[in-house]
This record gives C-alpha cells, sequence and structure tokens, in this order.
C-alpha cells in the first residue's frame, strides 16, 4: 500500500531527488536547509520522520539519500508538477513563465485515477513547458541527450530542449528575444573576458547573452 505524505514531506523528497542528481547522490542538512528555506534543526527533524518511513537513507553529519520508495515519491510529485504545467500553458493558456508556482500547488492532489485521466486528456506528453522530462506512470524518465549552450563550441548549431532555471524572469527574458523550445540555435562566437555567447536565433536574429543565461539553455546537436 502506498503511503500517505503530507504537503511537506513530499517537498522534502522532491528537493532531495533535485539535488541529489536525480537521486543518485547524497545530500547535505544545509544544502536541503537552503533549498527549503528553513533550519538545519528543522532538516534534521524531517529527516528522522522521513527516515522511519524507510523513505531515505539518513546519517547524521553524512546525509540523506533517497531509497526506491522514496525515490518513487518524488517522481510521482514531478510528474504530476509537469503534467499540470503542460495543462496551464496548452489548455488554459498561460506563459510559461507563469506555471511554476501554480503547478506547486496542483501537484499535492492525491488522486491516482485523475492524473491518469490528466495525462490522457493531454496526449501523453513527454515533456513539460520547459522542456523538462515527464516521468511516466511507472516513473520511467525518457532522457534526451543535451549540452548548455556555454560548453558548446562557436560554429556549432543546436535546437532547445530544455531551459533549466524556471525563473519567470529568465523566461521572460527569452520571450523577448523570441527564444523558446524548438528554436534553432547557432553559437557564433563565446567571448573569453566574461563568458558570454553571440548566437544566432532560428537563422535570423543575433543575439548577445551572459554566460548565466547560456547555462540554463540546453541544446540537442542539430546536423549540418
Amino acid at each position: 500500500m502506498v503511503q500517505s505524505l503530507s504537503l511537506t514531506e513530499e517537498n522534502y523528497l522532491k528537493a532531495i531527488y533535485h539535488l541529489s542528481g536525480s537521486g543518485t547522490e547524497s545530500v547535505n542538512t544545509n544544502s536541503l536547509a537552503e533549498s527549503m528555506n528553513t533550519t538545519p534543526a528543522s532538516v534534521n527533524d524531517m529527516m528522522k520522520k522521513l527516515s522511519n518511513k524507510n523513505l531515505i537513507g539518513y546519517k547524521k553529519y553524512k546525509g540523506a539519500t533517497l531509497l526506491p520508495d522514496g525515490k518513487n515519491h518524488a517522481l510521482h510529485v514531478i510528474r504530476k508538477h509537469r503534467l499540470w504545467e503542460v495543462f496551464l500553458v496548452q489548455k488554459l493558456h498561460f506563459k510559461w513563465d507563469e506555471v511554476h508556482e501554480i503547478a506547486e500547488q496542483l501537484e499535492h492532489i492525491k488522486s491516482p485515477i485523475l492524473v491518469e485521466r490528466l495525462d490522457e486528456f493531454l496526449g501523453h506528453p513527454t515533456i513539460d513547458p520547459h522542456g523538462d522530462p515527464i516521468p511516466d506512470s511507472n516513473g520511467i524518465i525518457k532522457e534526451v541527450i543535451k549540452a548548455p549552450l556555454s560548453e558548446l563550441d562557436p560554429g556549432l548549431t543546436g535546437m532547445l530542449v530544455n531551459v533549466s532555471n524556471d525563473d519567470p524572469a529568465l523566461l521572460q527574458y527569452l520571450d523577448k528575444l523570441k527564444i523558446s523550445l524548438g528554436s534553432k540555435i547557432m553559437i557564433n562566437e563565446r567571448m573569453n573576458f566574461d563568458g558570454s555567447v553571440s548566437i544566432k536565433v532560428d537563422d535570423m536574429d543575433d543575439h548577445f547573452i551572459s554566460k548565466t543565461t547560456a547555462e540554463c539553455l540546453l541544446l540537442t546537436i542539430l546536423d549540418k
């Protein structure tokens, strides 16, 4: 029987999943406290609760690792979050910079049948509006080979498949540059001084973007 978890417990499992490289590494208390905007003492208390439920492995001063049931719970919450983002953008016509906070609330709805009906209604999408992969009902994620624009050599062209930061200010900035998922981006030049990058978008507009922005744009390389 699947354990019923509180909203806070689900948020902790999701945070551990993201901070641990998709559940593969240990996460220390301070990193979790910063992510959850709380104190290390509060994190320790929650880690004990999750450990007692056999959702995480936890050793004080060494951090937390997701156990199989904990990882499944985290992936289920992430699946709901990303499906709701698709619904909000595709069906209710929200912009991609408006949906994260709303999906944070909707992801805690418990009904499994609602989630599966939502998935079916949306046509079983595999990515959310920011290009993040949506786990299937078994928690399996179909990954795409991609690399940050900041790491690609001048002369290469790629297609934008993921924006790794859902900060509304970044997404609004990309809208102004007419950059969206599916955009074809050619790397013209990288500045050695500050890592900023000159790019051409969809064979039309040239832009300079900062290193910070380039690090958030994940591309798949296109054949020349």
